[in-house]
């Protein structure tokens, strides 16, 4: 098992992000649903490849299409793609769904082989593989006055209501879902039921 990587300030193209004093790690990996790619995820990405030789970035949810999935598989990768543009160390890797926990711990296993470090803020994430990795939530990779406090939800609230979603996302995501109309899709698909989805949660 890896040692606890020591992170300590520094300065980054990102804004300030907690680095490592010494070496970087070997392989990193983190799964979210990147749905869609937003600043605070462009922040955690950017870390993410700064700290390690390889980042190994899951898109969660993979075999899923609907209101809090609304983006496809390869639309996914190509705004994680946009958001990591100039880097080379990353590798992008589907995790679907499965119904049994067990089956899901041995995919991502499989998938990701062994790590010194997984980033998640997802407890079920972080429970289920308890056992094999050590954790590290991806707040933790950005310095508090370069935090950006935003999630997903968020960012598809202001889609459905039509409100200004580019701001919370980097210029050439937001350049992506635009031109591809994937903000007028989303918004004819789910954007009744993101918003009566909101209101009950």
């Amino acid at each position: 098992m890896a040692r606890t990587p020591n992170f300590s300030r520094t300065e980054g193209a990102a804004g300030r992000v907690l680095a490592r004093d010494a070496q970087k790690i070997a392989r990193v990996g983190m799964i979210a649903r990147w749905q869609p790619v937003h600043r605070g995820h462009a922040l955690v990405l950017d870390a993410l490849c700064e700290r390690a030789h390889e980042a190994l970035i899951g898109v969660g949810s993979a075999n899923r299409y609907d209101w809090r999935n609304p983006f496809t598989l390869d639309e996914t990768f190509d705004m994680l793609r946009l958001a990591l543009a100039g880097r080379s160390n990353y590798r992008l890797i589907p995790v679907p769904d499965q119904a049994d926990n067990g089956a899901w711990r041995g995919m991502v296993l499989d998938l990701f082989g062994p790590l010194d470090l997984f980033v998640t803020d997802n407890p079920y994430v972080s429970t289920t593989l308890a056992s094999t990795f050590h954790f590290m939530k991806p707040v933790q990779l950005i310095a508090p006055d370069a935090r950006v406090p935003l999630d997903g939800t968020m960012v598809r609230h202001a889609m459905a209501c039509g409100t200004n979603w580019q701001a919370l996302v980097p210029k050439a995501v937001a350049e992506y879902i635009t031109v591809n109309k994937l903000d007028a899709r989303f918004r004819r698909e789910f954007g009744l039921e993101t918003l009566a989805m909101n209101i009950l949660h």
